[in-house]
């Protein structure tokens, strides 16, 4: 890779920092905030006004929703660096049996500084750049694929370290490059410890001297990192920029989610299994709580913030017993990604990441798709499993629990075929 194509100066788009650079003193504090019991209406405002035309949305309530879901969610992610440059560490040109490229390059950023080591598999053969799924890994980069090149990763304290190629077959790297598409993925601890003790002191590097804790979430620079990633994947050349898909499992499900939803760069989104704070409404019904005082049959507000206090910032911790106070549900943020694709994939055995509830969220987001491009999602209940709904809001949920696997691959590259291939998504 030549040296122009591995400094990507940066462009002057960075719609989420320049939101939280408002002040944040004209919102309510979260006890201050009215009870809305039911799914809050995605077209009315937070002033009560009503959204009618295209132009309101992405004018004012696209961007009053994003400053809601950083001041009261997510919290603030860190300014955007002064550049973004690569290093190459390592190659193997004859990757999968001489089908692929295989490269591990270091990523590097400056004011704030993070290094972060990025695998990038391209199928070899392309006439062109090809499009590619961007994605956070749980435990390196090494285990995605059986390659000693491939760096072994520095694991948080407590941590445990994952086995070489021990996650191949949850990103099936093979069959997604035989298909005719990029895989690029990273180590979430690289950019901040999935580590409740550690996030805080790296999050505060990151957002700079002055930064309020608690304006600060993990989610939300690790969603940063994803822009990151697209910075310099936009000066690749076996990449089409323009044609990235975002996927993540779990919480890197929800940090996939948030980074579409504030980076419209990115094409097309496949958040996993994401639960609560994800795809999953954070208003759960009464039948998912459990016995008083006993555990949830859902992932809960008041579950997120006790057991990962580091995913969000301080604000949502007001929610834990009040999720009916915030003025906004997770539809808001799938609606944030309009006109662009956004699968919903799930499990049937997966009830703490509430299947039915995420569905729910896809049907509640349809009326900014319906506003924008006239399209939303082809069917009114729920999928049976094993059926992928590649509608522009898709839903797919197999057997199973949770977990990323061959099957959720299988349906995630058909979804991509029909929005990617030829059309890039838009």
């Amino acid at each position: 890779m030549s040296a122009p194509r591995l400094l990507v100066l940066l462009s002057a788009m960075n719609i989420l920092h320049s939101l939280v650079a408002v002040a944040a003193d004209s919102l309510p504090e979260p006890k201050a905030l009215p009870e809305v019991p039911g799914v809050p209406a995605v077209l009315t405002a937070f002033d009560g006004s009503e959204v009618r035309t295209r132009e309101q949305w992405l004018q004012a309530r696209a961007p009053e929703l994003r400053r809601l879901f950083t001041h009261y969610e997510y919290g603030m992610q860190p300014p955007r660096p002064a550049r973004v440059q690569g290093r190459l560490l390592h190659r193997d040109p004859a990757a999968f049996g001489g089908r692929a490229t295989l490269r591990e390059v270091e990523v590097s950023m400056e004011n704030p500084s993070a290094r972060v080591k990025l695998l990038l598999v391209t199928p070899n053969g392309a006439s062109g750049p090809v499009p590619c799924f961007l994605g956070m890994n749980f435990k390196g980069n090494h285990t995605l694929v059986d390659d000693p090149g491939v760096a072994l990763a520095q694991v948080p304290p407590g941590g445990k370290e994952g086995v070489r190629g021990s996650e191949a077959q949850a990103w099936s790297i093979e069959r997604v490059v035989s298909r005719g598409y990029a895989v690029a993925s990273f180590y979430n601890s690289e950019v901040v410890p999935d580590h409740a003790g550690l996030a805080p002191e790296r999050l505060r590097e990151l957002a700079g001297k002055g930064a309020d804790p608690e304006a600060l979430g993990t989610v939300a620079a690790w969603a940063w990192s994803l822009s990151r990633m697209v910075d310099f994947l936009e000066a690749d050349a076996a990449v089409d920029a323009k044609r990235i898909a975002v996927v993540g499992h779990s919480r890197n499900g929800k940090t996939a989610l948030l980074a579409a939803a504030m980076d419209e760069r990115i094409a097309m989104v496949i958040p996993s299994q994401a639960g609560c704070g994800g795809t999953a409404p954070c208003r759960v019904p009464a039948e998912l709580l459990g016995p008083v005082g006993g555990r949830p049959v859902a992932e809960t507000v008041a579950v997120i913030n006790r057991s990962f206090p580091h995913w969000f910032c301080g604000n949502f911790k007001a929610f834990g017993e009040a999720p009916q106070r915030l003025p906004f549900d997770q539809h808001a943020l799938i609606a944030l990604c309009a006109p662009r694709p956004v699968l919903v994939s799930n499990a049937t055995e997966d009830r703490w990441a509430n299947p039915a509830g995420q569905f729910a969220m896809v049907l509640a987001a349809e009326p900014v798709y319906r506003l924008l491009c006239g399209e939303g999602c082809d069917v009114r209940a729920m999928p049976e499993e094993g059926r992928l709904v590649a509608s522009r809001l898709g839903y797919f949920i197999r057997p199973g629990k949770h977990s990323m696997d061959a099957v959720d691959w299988a349906a995630w590259l058909d979804y991509a075929d029909r929005w990617l291939k030829a059309s890039g998504g838009r």
